[in-house]
């Protein structure tokens, strides 16, 4: 061209280099090419108009995918897109490779992209093409690497044997992607199969034969050297005796290739290919850092698979299995180890029959998450066990259990452990509880209604501490219809929760379950162990730090979720023992009576409760020398419910209304109950009496 003539046309110049241009438009779902680009795209060379649909079958079904995500990405960063497209012939084989370049860009309004850009083959080479033959491009290098680096990250996270080879059947190998995979092992003097991928059902019966048979993966294993055949021939000439075991495939190339780990070969990979490959030394160098790789992960693997066996049978035989038939009750229980290292721990429970014809509960949890701890546990459970079918109550079992565990402590005093624990005697006939606590957390009630306690009981301290420590024993009654839940902390403050924080989580799930109770008991580790878990208060720690064990014991009736439906009890009740020696436990019983009208109309009327029930057991404290038992039950009927809160004593005297002065500092608590209970009584009793009033529910409170 001589200076100062015209430029060329734009489409003559991209015409000239091989450059074709593309416009399309989403919102209408058409594509316009060249004939540039159309010949690219395997038709007549001529300018035409062709749908989505059209564009997209003469393409890679991968690379169609991967140019809609490239597209998003450049508009949100407003730089070009750009791709490689593997164009497919009518048989669905790659005719060539073409760069796409555009700048997308989005139309609000429409809400569609549209896309101007250009196209141009690109070199590549082909599967089987030796490398002295065409030059391998830097791009395919690159992605060659990208490959392994993708490949390498997702050996280290599989986790199983299973895991890694469906990680190893979905590797594709940039320019030569086998269609079948098959991993080899060594069981004594023969070769078996791991696993495959490509073969049709069956193919693995063959591969069972004794190492010195003359057959490739056999070799390698021997050998500890890779076999390459590049054709059917090859393998037929090399290896005659097996080659019908390969024929019948249809393949074309094979690659054997040692699997080492630790400098010991533990068997063979096999890759298979549908055409040719030449297996050039950059092709070898890929499928060898490919079976390293592989060998690690599988050695990783096999590991932590047999760490897994290992726990879990050791869990297994230290877990008992639930006795059936108990009458009136069901039984339901779980056990989570934790996610770190052998997975054992210490934490158990325990279904022990009585000889007065009870049974007890136990629940508890050895200091520690390793073997030790497992092997502490398996220990105090079996002593727990003789003591309690001795006929011991439950403090004196508890009491025996501390001492059992000081003296294990004291032989190994360099692995001081401790445990805490919970016993409780369960009578099926009357749905008495007993209970006994070594540092534990509290039972936990669910009433018929979904009303949930915590149900606070006396405790000692954890066992192994202290020889001589005392467990006092809590006296309750599981209702018709009620459930208790006794559980380790670790199903509590697993997901970096406290004791208050990961107890809210639970009620909550507690109070609107509305399953079976085997449902319940699964939807309780799902709330710590699962997605939704994440969304609650405390930080997203590991969700598995912590062993978990926990048993459900329900009453049959109404609202249990344990199969047998009855008439319903009184709707809500709780018992409470307030002793001379523990005033700070009226502060108890206040909160179990708020928890108790957690649903009441009227915020009123709970402080109304609340502040007679204080009054009434702090009057018990001042004037008498008895302990102080509580009894509040909220009953329904066709009137509305109603709140009735009885406090009994052994003391004689009975109390009656005073009008104190302005300066008084007592007498004004039957005042109070005067003004603020609807009805209110004294009862005269054998030994002692008792004061109650009643309260009924109302939107606004009417009291006084």
């Amino acid at each position: 061209m001589r200076t100062g003539e015209p430029l060329p046309a734009v489409e003559d110049v991209l015409a000239a280099l091989g450059t074709g241009l593309w416009h399309w438009d989403t919102a209408t779902g058409l594509v316009t090419v060249d004939a540039v680009a159309a010949r690219l795209l395997g038709l007549p060379a001529a300018q035409v108009t062709l749908t989505e649909a059209q564009v997209r079958a003469r393409l890679h079904p991968v690379d169609w995918n991967e140019i809609t995500g490239v597209v998003r990405l450049a508009v949100a960063e407003g730089t070009l897109a750009e791709v490689r497209i593997r164009i497919m012939d009518d048989h669905k084989h790659v005719v060539r490779v073409v760069r796409s370049r555009s700048k997308p860009s989005f139309d609000s309004v429409r809400r569609a992209y549209v896309l101007t850009g250009t196209l141009q083959e690109v070199t590549d080479p082909m599967p089987g093409t030796p490398a002295g033959r065409r030059a391998v491009t830097g791009d395919w290098r690159r992605s060659r690497e990208a490959f392994l680096l993708d490949a390498g990250r997702a050996l280290a996270e599989a986790r199983s044997t299973q895991e890694v080879l469906r990680v190893a059947a979905n590797l594709s190998m940039p320019g030569f992607s086998p269609d079948g995979l098959a991993v080899f092992g060594v069981e004594g003097a023969h070769l078996t199969i791991i696993g495959h991928h490509g073969h049709e059902p069956g193919a693995d019966n063959p591969f069972y034969m004794p190492l010195d048979t003359d057959y490739p993966a056999a070799e390698v294993v021997r050998t500890g050297r890779a076999v390459y055949l590049s054709s059917p021939e090859q393998y037929k000439a090399r290896y005659p005796l097996t080659w019908p075991l390969a024929q019948r495939f249809g393949r074309q190339s094979w690659a054997f290739l040692p699997l080492t780990a630790s400098g010991r070969t533990m068997g063979a990979w096999l890759a298979a290919f549908a055409y040719p490959v030449a297996f050039t030394p950059d092709e070898r160098s890929v499928l060898t850092t490919v079976a390293r790789m592989l060998a690690q992960a599988l050695s990783r693997a096999g590991t932590a698979e047999s760490e897994r066996a290992l726990s879990e049978g050791l869990q297994r035989t230290m877990l008992p299995k639930l006795g059936a038939g108990i009458p009136g009750m069901s039984i339901a229980a779980r056990y989570v180890p934790t996610g770190g290292g052998l997975q054992v721990g210490g934490d158990w429970y325990d279904v022990i029959p009585l000889p007065n014809g009870r049974f007890a509960m136990v629940i508890g949890d050895v200091q520690g998450h390793d073997v030790r701890a497992a092997g502490l546990m398996g220990q105090l459970r079996i002593a727990l066990r003789a003591y309690s079918s001795e006929g011991h109550r439950p403090d004196a079992v508890l009491s025996r259990a501390s001492r059992f565990l000081h003296g294990i402590n004291e032989a190994d005093p360099a692995e001081l452990r401790f445990a805490t624990c919970l016993y409780v005697e369960v009578d099926p006939v009357s749905g008495v509880l007993e209970v006994a606590r070594a540092g534990h957390p509290d039972p936990v009630i669910r009433m018929a209604d979904g009303t949930v306690l915590a149900r606070p009981t006396a405790g000692g301290l954890p066992l192994g501490i202290d020889p001589d420590a005392d467990y006092p024993t809590t006296r309750f009654v599981l209702e018709s219809g009620e459930t208790v839940l006794i559980c380790t902390d670790g199903l509590i403050e697993t997901g970096g929760h406290d004791l208050e924080s990961g107890w809210q989580r639970l009620r909550a799930l507690l109070e609107g379950h509305k399953g079976t109770q085997e449902e319940l008991a699964d939807a309780l580790v799902q709330a710590v162990h699962g997605p939704s878990s994440h969304h609650t208060t405390g930080p997203l720690a590991d969700r598995r730090e912590d062993d978990i064990a926990m048993m459900l014991l329900s009453r049959e009736g109404e609202g249990c979720g344990c199969g047998a439906e009855s008439a319903p009890p009184p709707a809500r009740r709780t018992m409470l023992t307030v002793a001379q020696a523990e005033p700070e436990r009226v502060s108890v019983a206040r909160q179990q009576l708020r928890e108790l009208l957690h649903d009441w109309s009227s915020p009123d009327q709970v402080d109304s409760a609340v502040l007679l029930l204080s009054e009434v057991l702090t009057n018990v404290l001042v004037h008498t020398d008895t302990d102080a038992l509580l009894l509040a039950e909220v009953t329904g009927g066709d009137d509305g419910r109603r709140i009735r809160i009885e406090v009994t004593d052994a003391g004689d005297d009975l109390p009656h209304v005073r009008r104190p002065g302005e300066l008084a500092s007592s007498g004004r608590g039957l005042v109070l109950i005067e003004l603020l209970a609807h009805t209110w009584g004294v009862a005269p009793r054998g030994r002692g009496k008792s004061i109650w009033f009643e309260l009924y529910e109302t939107e606004e409170t009417d009291a006084g």
